[in-house]
């Protein structure tokens, strides 16, 4: 069996881009796969339209919606202005969305640079996640973040209402998405149908309500 792995042709057949790491480390790296948790980060352009229909309905109660779905905007300014884009979404099994932005996306803050960065996520940071933005945000000063959210997460739970404080006192801008902002997700993260023109965002019927319920509960907490 081992030996059958080994001859495998290194190319991108098995959905692998192929890198400069040949050889002996790769091989390794087949190897090693295999016992890791089923689990990976997704990192796309585009996330699929019957995700976003589902995991960022802002309902009050998200029943089986467990993953977290989370659209960036990263501009770094600097000499010049890059702005880059994508989506991240998580099992809720190993790292989280938000840690994984900061393990992949943006694993080092250089001093020199600033930081705009904008997210676009189906529910707000469990405590562990809100807890390590709050330390991401202290430490780097020159990186700012507003983090706009479809639903509350827990937030009757008095720990998680804490984190949320601390947050902001970080400097972390928390808002909940309006249905404009649901919109922008559409028309900026969503695949559409191919061929097609762009389909306009159907709002559902109570995503007004929801908003301010929301927005609400959102400033009794902050």
């Amino acid at each position: 069996k081992m030996a059958e792995k080994q001859e495998e042709p290194s190319n991108t057949q098995n959905g692998e881009p192929d890198n400069a790491e040949e050889g002996e480390e790769k091989k390794k790296k087949k190897l090693k796969r295999e016992d890791l948790p089923p689990f990976e980060i997704v990192t796309g352009e585009r996330l699929p339209a019957i995700f976003f229909k589902f995991q960022f309905r802002n309902v009050e109660y998200s029943s089986g919606r467990n993953k977290t779905f989370l659209c960036y905007v990263l501009e770094t300014q600097g000499k010049e202005s890059v702005t880059s884009q994508g989506y991240l979404e998580d099992e809720h099994a190993a790292a989280h969305a938000e840690m994984a932005f900061f393990n992949t996306i943006l694993p080092k803050c250089e001093s020199s640079l600033r930081y705009n960065i904008t997210w676009y996520v189906s529910s707000s940071p469990c405590v562990t996640c809100a807890d390590r933005i709050t330390e991401t945000l202290k430490k780097n000063k020159n990186l700012h973040l507003t983090i706009m959210v479809g639903r509350l997460f827990m937030w009757e739970d008095p720990e998680m209402q804490a984190a949320l404080k601390k947050m902001k006192s970080a400097g972390c801008k928390l808002r909940i998405m309006k249905p404009q902002d649901f919109e922008y997700v559409w028309q900026n993260f969503v695949e559409q149908e191919e061929g097609e023109e762009a389909k306009a965002f159907v709002p559902w019927e109570d995503i007004q309500e929801n908003f301010q319920y929301y927005e609400e509960k959102l400033a009794e907490i902050l």
